[in-house]
């Protein structure tokens, strides 16, 4: 699978180690920064990876930030984006298989490196199930995200 991963400085540390573990479990990833451990600013990254995810050039996407927050809430201004913090192995999985999460974020000043690969592993393996509650539930967050965009271009207008 093709990953996108980005960082700032704060997950410049872990980026390395997950690059290594998605390699030696047979994935592509799609290095997209930060390239050194200078300051940074992560909206940079969310939007580099979330592009990167809707261009269709990465199935999925990992941000790495020093607590995931930021990067989650940048990634989810992105229409067709749905990025969640995820430092447990339930919501690893289960933000994909109920709400086909596509871009996962993760802490790397919350969580040590073991839990970071156990994280990613856990998304990555992980399928949307398509129930129809959720088909549902997604439809409803499309809507919102429609209605939503739609406002901001009036504004914008």
């Amino acid at each position: 699978m093709r990953v996108a991963i980005g960082t700032d400085h704060g997950g410049y540390p872990l980026k390395g180690i997950i690059i290594d573990f998605l390699r030696e479990r047979g994935h592509e990833p799609i290095d997209c920064g930060a390239y050194g451990p200078e300051p940074s600013d992560y909206p940079d990254f969310a939007r580099a990876v979330a592009e990167t995810v809707l261009r269709g050039e990465a199935e999925r996407g990992i941000l790495i930030c020093g607590s995931g927050v930021g990067a989650s809430v940048a990634a989810n201004k992105f229409p067709g984006i749905r990025s969640a913090v995820c430092h447990d192995s339930f919501s690893a999985h289960q933000g994909v298989e109920d709400d086909n999460m596509n871009v996962v974020s993760i802490g790397a000043r919350v969580v040590g490196a073991e839990l970071a690969k156990e994280l990613v592993g856990l998304f990555l393996a992980a399928r949307f199930t398509g129930a129809e509650r959720h088909l549902r539930r997604l439809e409803k967050v499309g809507k919102i995200e429609r209605e939503c965009c739609g406002v901001l271009n009036e504004k914008l207008g």
